[in-house]
Order: C-alpha cells, then structure tokens, then sequence
C-alpha cells in the first residue's frame, strides 16, 4: 500500500453524496419552472382571472356604493340612477352585493380544498409506505367514502346539525380526501422504490423525512393538479348549498345566495342573477387555466430532471 492511499469511503458517505449531487442538479430546473411560469399565457390568464376575483373579493367592500343590505330601491329596479346593475328582489344595490358576495365563497374554498387535500395526501403517502395490511386497511376506508354521493353526505349533515360555515368547511373538505388518497397511492407507488429514494433510506433517514424530502416532491404534479380540481369543486359545491338554501343564510351577499333570490327575474332585471354566476364563472376558469398551466409546466420540469 502506498503512502497516498486513502481509505475507500463507506457506503453511507456515498449514499450521502449522490444525494447531494442530485439535489444540484434539480435546483436548476427548479428555478427554471418559475421563469418558465412567468411566460406562459396560460398561467398568467389564470392568475390575471383569480387575483381579479381574488381582489374584488377584500377590496371591494372599500368601493361599494352602498352596504350590502341597505335597501336603496324599488325591487329589481333597473340599472340606472346610480345603480350600475340595478336592484334585487328587495331592493339592494346588486353591484354592492357583488363586491361584498365573494368573501366567505374564497375562504371557505380555500380551506376547504387545502385541508382535503394534505388530509388525503397524508392517506395516500401513508397507504402507499406501509405494508400491506396497512394499505388495505386505509384504500377500504377510502372505498367507503367514495360510496357515499359527495352532494348527499354534506345535505345530510347540514340538515342534521345546520349550515355552519366551518361545518360546511369541515364536510367538503372530508369529500376531498377520498378521491386525493387514491390519486397520491398512485403516484406514490411508482417512486417510492427509485434510487433516490433507496439511497435515503440507506442513509439512516427516518420514514418522515424521507417522505418529505423524497417522496412528496416527486408527486408535486398531480398533487397540484388534485388541489386546482378540488378547489373548483369546492367553488361549485358553496355556491350549489347556497342556491338550495344549505349555505351562507340571508341577508349574507353570497353569490350562490344571490341566484336563488333572484332567479324569478332573469327576464325582468336578469343582472340580478347573471352578475353573481358571472363571477362563479369568472373564478373558476381562472383557477381552471392557472392549475392546468402550473401542471403542464411541472411534467417539463420533471422530464428535464
């Protein structure tokens, strides 16, 4: 042996390299993904709907010329005289209305497709890491609740125990986590036995931290795409409760509200109606092109890698 021999590494500090070396040459595409985002039109089509949305939403409150539930006309007055879409069926300015209704619609949306999905991520990532028993045990679970109509099982609670908005929050949310655990098992199975992954284990990592650091970036696609799909149909499930009367209660300027109470006058002051589900609309085609935008540009990142 000569004197300039070195000892040969062990096995850990290899695996503890290549994990390094992988990780620098991800941070490239990684950054690249953002630029990339910056210049798509469908993601910035997107993003310009669901801030506008978004905007109107908090600020609009701070412009309205009337309060929500002042009473300023005649019962589905027509536009004009310092009403810009007219009145409602008792007489509230509905452009005041429409600037205040989307506040409980964005945050209950919101909560309710984020909590749904790290919920049925959570199910998903751990379905997919445990043995077999374990898997069978959560993917049956999530059988049970897909047998259950979506639409069905929320009138059935709020019938039982009333419209609460946190209630409706908590049981949309519980929609969301069947469909989102099996669709991360899917996505799960196939990485969770690649080199990188191999390599972390080697390395003495715990479970948890292998999850995190390994397993979830690389499901980060069809995550997102999951999360834009549940947020819409959250965006649609809010707005049907509130139509049938499960939802947001009167006198709240809920856009769901306002199409049912106005829906007998879509020929006499059809603004009533059509400016609420103009903003549904408006809303859910912004989140619609942003998430399918984000998707298509994060496959090319992962196929770069």
């Amino acid at each position: 042996m000569t004197q300039n021999s070195h000892p040969a590494p062990s096995p850990e500090h290899t695996v503890a390299v290549a994990i390094r070396e992988t990780g620098g040459r991800t941070a490239p595409a990684k950054r690249g993904f953002v630029q990339r985002a910056l210049r798509s039109p469908m993601v910035l089509s997107g993003l310009a709907l669901t801030l506008f949305i978004v905007l109107v939403a908090l600020l609009g409150g701070l412009v309205a010329p009337f309060g929500p539930t002042e009473i300023v006309a005649r019962p589905y007055a027509q536009p004009g005289e310092g009403l810009l879409l007219g009145a409602d069926a008792l007489g509230r300015d509905v452009f005041s209305r429409v600037l205040y209704g989307g506040r409980d619609l964005i945050w209950m949306s919101l909560g309710a497709a984020t909590l749904g999905v790290v919920l049925g991520v959570a199910f998903g990532t751990f379905a997919a890491m445990g043995g077999r028993i374990t898997e069978n045990v959560v993917m049956r679970g999530v059988d049970v609740l897909l047998a259950f109509p979506s639409m069905l099982l929320v009138l059935l609670f709020v019938s039982m125990l009333g419209p609460s908005p946190v209630l409706l929050v908590l049981l949309v949310a519980l929609t969301h986590i069947a469909p989102v655990s099996r669709v991360t098992r899917g996505a799960v199975l196939p990485i969770k036995d690649r080199e990188f992954v191999l390599w972390a284990r080697l390395a003495g990592f715990s479970r948890l931290r292998v999850i995190v650091r390994e397993i979830l970036p690389g499901i980060t696609s069809p995550v997102l795409v999951e999360f834009g799909l549940r947020l819409m149909w959250s965006v649609a499930v809010f707005a049907a409760l509130s139509f049938l009367g499960y939802g947001m209660q009167p006198p709240s300027p809920d856009w769901g509200l306002m199409i049912n109470e106005n829906r007998g006058a879509l020929r006499s002051q059809p603004w009533a109606m059509l400016s609420p589900i103009l903003m549904v609309a408006v809303f859910t085609a912004g989140l619609s092109l942003l998430t399918e935008g984000a998707s298509r540009l994060l496959n090319r990142t992962e196929d770069a890698r």
